[in-house]
C-alpha cells in the first residue's frame, strides 16, 4: 500500500506517522487490495481532525473523524475505514456467490 500522510497546521512527527502506519496495517489484514491511501491530519483550535481517502480495487473509500485528541481521531477514522473495507469485501463476495448459485441452478 502506498501511504501518504500530511498535516495541516501541525508538525508531522515520526510518532504520528508511525502511529498512522501501524493503524492502517489493520485495514490491510482485512482487505489486501488497497492500492493507495492518503491521510490528512489537521488541528484547528482545540479540534483534531483525521481524514483519509483510500483507493482500493473497485472503489474509493473516504472517512473522517474529529476528536479532542489526535490519536483518538486517528483511531476513530481507522475504525470507519475498517468497517467500509469489510462491507466492500462482503459485497464483492456475495456478488460472486449469487453468480455461482445461479449457474448451479441453471444446470439442473
Amino acid at each position: 500500500m502506498n501511504l501518504n500522510v500530511s498535516g495541516h497546521h501541525l508538525d508531522m512527527t515520526h510518532a504520528l506517522r508511525d502511529y498512522v502506519g501501524s493503524k492502517m496495517e489493520r485495514i490491510e489484514r482485512h482487505f489486501d487490495h488497497v492500492l493507495d491511501a492518503e491521510v490528512v491530519l489537521e488541528v484547528e483550535k482545540l479540534r483534531h481532525k483525521a481524514e483519509a481517502t483510500m483507493q482500493i480495487r473497485g472503489a474509493k473509500l473516504h472517512a473522517e473523524a474529529t476528536k479532542d485528541d489526535m490519536y483518538a481521531a486517528i483511531d476513530a477514522m481507522v475504525d470507519k475505514l475498517d468497517r467500509q473495507t469489510v462491507k466492500h469485501k462482503e459485497k464483492a463476495c456475495d456478488h460472486h456467490n449469487r453468480e455461482a448459485r445461479h449457474i448451479d441452478m441453471s444446470t439442473d
